[in-house]
Parts: C-alpha cells; sequence; structure tokens
C-alpha cells in the first residue's frame, strides 16, 4: 500500500460497537447487506476504503501491520510515558510550556470519542496565571508500537501550540513526525481491524499474527 495522506479534519474518531463479522458490499439493494462500515477512515477517498474492506474481509490486513511493526513498545508506565513525552517536547517546543501530568487513560477511548487528550487549566500563582497542560493517552497505547506512540504524543504535544486541527496544526505535527499522516492512517486500519473482530496483534493476548 502506497503512502497516505491523511484528510484534514478533527483527530476525533467515532464510537462503534466492536462486531465479529464484517458485512459484504452487494450494491446496497434493498433487503441485501449494506457495505462493511469504516468509521475511522470515513474521511478517506472512497477508493482506499474499499482497498481495505478488501484486505479486512480477505484478513490481510493484521499481517501488513505485524510486516511495517512487528514490535510493541515498553513504556507501560504513566512515569516512563512522561518522560518519553517530556523528552519530544524538549526537542521540538522547548517554549511551548511545561507539561505538568501525562499518563495513560483506559475511559478516553469510550468518553471522551478520542486516542488522545490534551488539557490547559489556567492556575493562579503569585498573582499570575500560568497554564497547566495535561496529556492524556488511551491505554490502548500501552500495547502498541512505538511509532503508533509516537504519532499519537505528537498530535496532543501539538496542541500546546496548536489548539485547532487546522493548517498550522498539521504542518507542526508533520515537522514533529514526517510520517505523522501515513501513522495517522495505520493507527485507523488497526482499529479497523480491531472493530471487526480482529484479535489484538501486540501486548497481552495479541495473536502475533493477522
Amino acid at each position: 500500500m502506497k503512502p497516505i495522506a491523511t484528510p484534514k479534519y478533527s483527530g476525533a474518531i467515532s464510537q462503534p460497537g466492536r462486531r465479529k463479522a464484517a458485512l459484504r458490499d452487494d450494491g446496497g439493494t434493498p433487503g441485501g447487506n449494506a457495505p462493511l462500515a469504516l468509521p475511522y477512515l470515513s474521511g478517506y477517498a472512497p477508493a482506499l476504503q474499499q482497498q481495505v474492506r478488501d484486505w479486512l474481509e480477505a484478513g490481510k490486513a493484521g499481517k501488513w501491520l505485524l510486516d511495517r511493526h512487528p514490535e510493541a513498545h515498553n513504556r507501560r508506565t504513566d512515569k516512563s510515558l512522561y518522560d518519553y513525552v517530556d523528552a519530544l517536547r524538549n526537542e521540538h517546543l522547548r517554549n511551548a510550556g511545561l507539561l505538568h501530568k501525562v499518563a495513560y487513560d483506559s475511559k478516553i477511548h469510550v468518553v471522551r470519542n478520542a486516542l488522545g487528550l490534551h488539557t490547559r487549566r489556567a492556575i493562579a500563582h503569585g498573582g499570575r496565571l500560568n497554564a497547566r497542560h495535561e496529556i492524556h493517552v488511551a491505554s490502548m497505547f500501552k500495547h502498541a508500537p512505538e511509532a503508533f506512540l509516537h504519532m499519537i504524543c505528537v498530535h496532543e504535544l501539538a496542541h500546546l501550540r496548536e489548539l485547532d486541527h487546522d493548517k498550522a496544526f498539521y504542518q507542526l505535527c508533520t515537522y514533529m513526525e514526517p510520517q505523522y499522516h501515513q501513522l495517522e492512517f495505520e493507527v485507523r486500519l488497526y482499529l479497523s481491524y480491531l472493530d471487526t473482530g480482529g484479535a489484538p496483534l501486540w501486548g497481552a493476548g495479541a495473536e502475533g499474527r493477522a
């Protein structure tokens, strides 16, 4: 599959239920099956969506992802995650503000409809208002390739400087991670693979194969 250009839309994701089997497209005729829904990839070109449907139905998506990312990272604790993200901030956004908290969060995927979350609060200190930045990363990234973790951390770090998902935001993301758009597509492909009943590919309970 060729490198993908991510469409310019919000980083939020939709929240469908896990399905055990994919529905095949019969042209949408009354009484027939609907095309396999791909809510995580709805902003991409129809031709690419159809290629993903074909891969999912043929069982090729998991193998392709494992071939590209054979191993998961080992940053499983909140402290190691904080150190990782703060190192990225020091490298790329040294003057964008300090991080007060970075943690894995098991609720944001379900409750917040997102894979990561940046929050900013004004704290009064000595007659001045200081910004308090926190980054939460969905717990699914505890057991994921480092490239996936890097992509979502870059996304949330970019919000230290750019609040909206606009051109300047994505330019900052690609400055910190040149393969940002490709990696976002691969994360969304993995979510689609899980959504159609695929077993986790990395970490506890992973099959280690498609």
